[in-house]
């Protein structure tokens, strides 16, 4: 049964989901990093929302951990690359939240154009300002927006909803669908020239971070109003601080900063700023939504293998993987068979899908594909840490879908390069559900894998087969499943030779010295 920890607050329907499912589940929230470490290596899950911090001494402690699920979008509190490495699944619920922290904005919006905060103070005081608040209408201005995917796009809509015109700008933008969505299509510059409003909703990377500065300050309108509802770290702070003083920038709207909980700020105290506590996502259908939507993504990649809204390895869903479980197999004995084959340095593999396989969703394949390459160098290869592992070895990874007619109805080929040499292997699938050979290194045969097989190549001559089988029965070892393959007469041939016992380094030596052997390999499935 596998076991999740919760470690930061959620619903407690979330605890009832994991157990409905047979999972078994601990609360224990508030823990401190070091009491973290010593108990996280019991778990196979471990849910978070953002509190709890699961950094690389964490996960060096996660001896059984699979997967991190973090009830929200952000996942600063989360070392990615480190659970990557590791082979543990990171994933988030972008969806779950979506549309409250889209809707905050927009409040933050109509908050900074007629200036509510600073009125309700003035007002609340005794006083009767009415001509110091003089705010501006939405109806006609350009909003910008700065990342238009899960809640920029709802942002937009609901702008678009108040007559406002949009103008987004989202290097992952197509044209299609910017129409679709009703928005402009913009580069930065443009939008930084033409908005009235600008709103953040992009993630902090390296490639956002400190996205505006004093230079994009300066390109922007005199007056513009400014909303930053996604992470801190995205607007360089000193350099707003200046334009609101000056007056470039009329408001400012900072839901999120650089160092949470935010005690002390330089927006602090402004009256033209409204800051608030992080509270994009606050709501409580917000919570019990992002709880709920963790805790059965944890649930279906703990007991199924389904892979829903992960940011290290391709998503599976869990009609997919019922799908897809005949074809893993293949995969999975494609890329051991080829790993086991390579002797010298590994310098790419190559990854070819042919006839019905194509119209599938094939990065898992490949992830699987990858992972039995790699497993005879390293045994803490996985599927999520596979393509990282190929990256820092310099191991080129091709994947090709091939059109056109093949002869089999699916077709999936490896290649392998490594030490001068490419050995190829292809498979298909029997019955649409058993995986067999087709192919190995050029060479038609049919083939099924057990779990001990010995692969000989040899030159086809005349007596090899007897003196191979009574080599074998010389040593004891009994034949399953005998398969045969060659070029043509007394060119290459290959013998791949299911057996019931372990095959020995002994053994494999004695083949080795069968006459017009070329090259004799122990395999395990």
């Amino acid at each position: 049964m596998p076991k999740v920890l919760i470690a930061d607050e959620l619903s407690p329907r979330a605890v009832e989901i994991f157990r409905e499912r047979g999972i078994d589940v601990d609360v224990k929230t508030g823990l401190k990093p070091d009491e973290l470490k010593a108990i996280i290596g019991q778990y196979d899950g471990l849910a978070v929302r953002s509190a709890t911090k699961v950094t690389k001494a964490v996960i060096e402690q996660a001896l059984h951990l699979k997967v991190v699920g973090r009830a929200g979008i952000g996942v600063d509190n989360i070392d990615v690359p480190a659970a990557t490495g590791r082979g543990i699944v990171v994933m988030n619920t972008p969806f779950g939240n979506s549309i409250t922290t889209a809707e905050h904005a927009i409040a933050l919006i109509l908050a900074l154009a007629r200036e509510l905060p600073a009125a309700d103070r003035s007002t609340q005081a005794g006083k009767w300002e009415k001509s110091r608040f003089m705010g501006v209408e939405l109806t006609g201005k350009v909003l910008g927006v700065i990342g238009c995917g899960n809640i920029g796009s709802i942002v937009a809509n609901r702008a678009i909803g108040l007559k406002m015109k949009v103008a987004a700008y989202d290097p992952f933008l197509s044209e299609d669908r910017a129409v679709a969505l009703g928005v402009e299509k913009v580069e930065l510059e443009d939008l930084f020239a033409r908005a009235d409003f600008i709103t953040l909703h992009t993630p902090l990377t390296d490639a956002t971070r400190n996205i505006i500065d004093r230079g994009a300050l300066a390109r922007m309108k005199i007056g513009v109003r400014i909303v930053n509802c996604a992470r801190g770290g995205l607007i360089v702070e000193e350099d707003l601080i200046a334009a609101l003083e000056s007056g470039k920038v009329a408001a400012a709207a900072i839901d999120v900063f650089p160092t949470e909980p935010a005690r002390e700020s330089p927006f602090f105290g402004r009256d033209n700023v409204i800051c608030t506590p992080h509270l994009g996502a606050a709501t409580l259908e917000a919570q019990e939504n992002v709880a709920l939507q963790v805790a059965e993504q944890m649930a279906d990649y703990l007991l199924t293998g389904a892979v829903v809204n992960a940011l290290n390895m391709p998503s599976l869903s869990a009609e997919e993987a019922v799908r897809l479980k005949p074809y893993m197999k293949l995969a999975e004995q494609l890329g051991s068979f080829a790993g086991q084959m390579v002797e010298q340095g590994l310098a790419s593999i190559t990854i070819e899908y042919e006839g019905h396989v194509t119209s599938l969703n094939t990065r898992p394949l490949s992830a699987v594909v990858l992972t039995g390459v790699l497993r005879p160098m390293t045994e803490t290869v996985n599927m999520v840490n596979a393509p990282v592992l190929c990256r820092e070895r310099d191991i080129r990874v091709t994947e090709a879908k091939l059109e056109g007619d093949s002869d089999y109805q699916t077709l999936i080929r490896v290649r392998v390069e490594g030490g001068g040499r490419t050995t190829s292997i292809a498979g298909t699938l029997f019955g649409g559900d058993k995986p067999r050979l087709v192919e190995v290194e050029g060479i038609s045969m049919e083939a099924e894998l057990g779990a001990n097989v010995l692969y000989v190549r040899n030159k086809d001559k005349p007596g090899f087969i007897g003196n191979l089988g009574r080599t074998l029965g010389d040593a004891g070892v009994n034949i399953a499943t005998f398969h045969l393959g060659r070029l043509g007469p007394e060119q290459d041939a290959i013998a791949l030779i299911q057996v019931d016992q372990y095959l020995t380094d002994a053994l494999l030596d004695h083949v080795r010295h069968i006459p017009h052997v070329v090259q004799v390999k122990g395999l395990r499935f």
